[in-house]
């Protein structure tokens, strides 16, 4: 394979829903640079990019595929990426290394969750964007009312440069405004005859080609200028105010496509190479600790891993994309996260499951090495002199959780080890072992992320696992002041235990300081504050220790163990086992022995008044709130809005975006379980969503009686 220059790179991400055609395109793609002789097809299971096993099962991208084409003398480097929102941790990486992101639509089913999801993924990284109207030739294909839609949820931005003369199992002519050109194709695919424009369309795809015509001059003053001047623009001049105008988000040109048949994928390609944006004609990757650095060929060597993964026979494979200098064969670099040295022993391209040695990669191309001994997606290698650390790659929070237990206890090891190389194939798995809830919690983008898991247990490592429905980390509070003591007493021969402590507590409250008097029935109880510690909890919230102990009644070397104590009951707080917050504890008397007294005593005695005083204190549960942003067709707000009543929810406010209606909510977390299906359910597969924490809030009465019910039984039976 030829080594290509920098100018000569495209890097292009396929984006857009689930059965839009992204693999088909890219095996048309990859058959017309001649990269394979022989088209496959999804339903066939043999084509280059969905080439795991999971995917062949499934019938649908699951992870992100490196492939590349090459086509007039140029590289396309194309990352073909999972359609479904679940999986969007492969569409986030891709558009983190990619120049231009292609957006797929079924021409049958216009705009889907997934076309609207990938185009917030791309405004978010700020990556330009085409639309490629595919499946043209379906029976109920509709151009027209799709590209409203687009026009509707993505603005005037989308511009069309090609349309069909027809749609439906007669498609096989495009009218492209740009070149004023009809292309005519053979029934089945291949090269096209490129024909004068039909009179019958010459009016509109004039009118079209001014529109294209102004899009373009809008985007440099100069060529603003020329427009006035001449009333229109070369090609040449078109082909700039376009690249500017992409660059700047601007402009989203409209191509037509028959990927099954290889219909417009040709002209797409030519337009890919003449226009889109080069690696160097897009900013950086940002660098850590603000440093500059210049994509130049003569600077250190450095490049980005974007994907690990795993292949059988093979190992683990490196995907980076070549930051500064040329990347070579045998060349050792340093990882700036581990400070290893590692050895780039083969360099390869990328094409699927094929890959071709090659000489070296130069800046922006996109490759793959083998066997590296400690390198993973979002780090770094380069050399020593050089020092440099591109900023990691975001990914969408997490928006769904399970708990995951072995079916055989001694599978529980095995388990951990899995998820924890999975999760370098999909960051967007976060693995965690919860001390609160006592579970192994897997946390993803939906359901059927979770099932892809699970896929992968039950198939590739022969582990039978149960999902579990996690269990809520509540938290337990007070909401008013309560008295307690306790005196711990124990003599079994020789020395005995003896602590005595007598204490307060009340509500914590951001701001207030220690009171020096309570009020509890008709006593009054005066308070010496002497010492105030504020301990902040791991969970949230804080414990407010304050000393208001006269006389001696106990030794100072004692309140340390009264403390412990204390923070042993708050980790596993009285009501439900759940941890206690924001709770301030006034030790104010107690007793003790001169020779039974000890550490032990009095942690134990600290431990029970507490318990007993937080009770008294009228104590509430609060649990977990969380932020939800709905976005549904307006068909389906009444469901979604009477879903969401049922879940508790309280309505924030209400909007449009993008062509959706757009709710917001703060929902309790226990109502979240299984969202993501219910959603898909009501807004048959449309809708999508994003959540956040918010913070607790206390649990209304029924749900705190239900929740101490439960306790109570697990308590008897353990």
């Amino acid at each position: 394979m030829k080594v290509y220059k920098t100018e000569q790179i495209r890097n292009i991400a396929l984006i857009g829903n689930a059965g839009s055609g992204k693999t088909t395109l890219a095996e048309a793609m990859l058959f017309e640079g001649g990269v394979i002789n022989r088209r496959g097809e999804v339903t066939a299971k043999n084509t280059v990019s969905d080439h795991n096993f999971i995917e062949q099962e499934y019938g649908n991208s699951v992870l992100s595929t490196l492939l590349y084409t090459e086509f007039n003398e140029a590289k396309i480097n194309v990352l073909d990426t999972p359609g479904m929102d679940d999986l969007a941790g492969g569409v986030v990486s891709s558009l983190n290394v990619t120049d231009l992101g292609l957006m797929l639509v079924n021409a049958t089913n216009g705009v889907e969750s997934g076309t609207v999801a990938a185009g917030r993924h791309a405004e978010n990284i700020n990556v330009p964007l085409m639309f490629v109207f595919n499946q043209l030739d379906h029976d109920t294909s509709n151009y027209d009312a799709a590209l409203d839609q687009c026009k509707s949820i993505f603005g005037n931005k989308v511009t069309i440069v090609q349309y069909p003369l027809e749609v439906g199992p007669g498609f096989s002519s495009i009218i492209d405004v740009l070149k004023m050109k009809m292309y005519k194709y053979p029934a089945n695919g291949g090269a096209p005859e490129v024909l004068e424009i039909p009179g019958s369309e010459k009016d509109r795809a004039e009118g079209l080609h001014n529109e294209l015509v102004e899009m373009a001059a809008e985007n440099e003053e100069a060529l603003m200028e020329l427009y006035f001047e001449k009333g229109s623009l070369t090609e040449d001049e078109m082909r700039k105010g376009m690249k500017l105008g992409m660059l700047q988000r601007d402009l989203y040109p409209v191509f037509c496509t028959c990927a099954r048949k290889n219909i417009g994928v040709g002209r797409l390609m030519e337009f890919l190479v003449n226009i889109a944006p080069t690696p160097v004609e897009r900013p950086m990757r940002p660098i850590a600790g603000g440093k500059e650095l210049k994509m130049e060929s003569s600077a250190d060597p450095s490049l980005f891993v974007f994907k690990t993964a795993v292949e059988s026979h093979v190992g683990e494979i490196t995907f980076f994309k070549v930051m500064s200098g040329k990347i070579t064969e045998g060349l050792d670099l340093i990882n700036t996260k581990t400070g290893n040295k590692e050895r780039l022993s083969q360099v390869f391209a990328s094409a699927g499951k094929m890959r071709e040695k090659v000489d070296e990669l130069n800046i922006g191309d996109l490759g793959c090495t083998v066997k590296l001994k400690d390198t993973k997606y979002n780090q770094t290698l380069t050399t020593k002199e050089a020092d440099t650390k591109y900023e990691p790659i975001k990914f969408p929070p997490s928006k769904h959780t399970i708990a995951v237990k072995a079916e055989n206890e001694a599978d529980d090891e095995k388990i951990g080890e899995i998820l924890n190389k999975l999760k370098y194939e999909d960051p967007t798995f976060v693995i965690e072992y919860s001390k609160e809830v006592k579970q192994l919690l897997v946390h993803g983008q939906g359901e059927y992320h979770l099932n892809v898991l699970k896929w992968y247990f039950d198939n590739i490592h022969k582990i039978e696992v149960n999902y579990i429905q996690p269990r809520i980390p509540y938290r337990e509070t007070i909401t008013k002041p309560a008295q307690a003591d306790y005196r711990h007493k124990k003599q079994s021969g020789g020395a005995g235990q003896f602590g005595e402590v007598h204490m307060i507590i009340e509500p914590f409250v951001e701001g207030t300081a220690p009171k020096t008097s309570f009020k509890f029935g008709d006593k009054e109880q005066k308070i010496a504050v002497r010492d105030v510690q504020e301990h902040p909890l791991p969970w949230g919230g804080k414990l407010v220790y304050v000393n208001s102990i006269v006389g001696g009644s106990i030794d100072a070397r004692f309140l340390p163990a009264i403390l412990k104590g204390i923070m042993e009951k708050m980790e596993e707080g009285p009501l439900t086992g759940s941890y206690a917050r924001d709770i301030i504890v006034y030790i104010y008397d107690g007793k003790m022995h001169p020779v039974d007294s000890n550490e032990i005593s009095f942690k134990l005695a600290g431990r029970n008044a507490f318990s007993k005083a937080f009770k008294n204190a009228g104590p509430k549960i609060l649990e977990p709130i969380i932020n939800l942003e709905v976005w549904v067709q307006s068909d389906r707000m009444g469901d979604v809005m009477s879903d969401l009543q049922g879940r508790r929810a309280m309505i924030m406010g209400m909007g449009s975006e993008r062509g959706m209606e757009k709710i917001s909510a703060k929902v309790p977390q226990k109502e979240m379980f299984r969202y993501s299906t219910s959603l898909s359910s009501i807004t048959g597969g449309r809708g999508v969503f994003g959540i956040s924490f918010d913070g607790y809030e206390k649990v209304p009465a029924e749900v705190q009686d239900e929740l101490l019910k439960a306790y109570e039984a697990e308590q008897e039976e353990e």
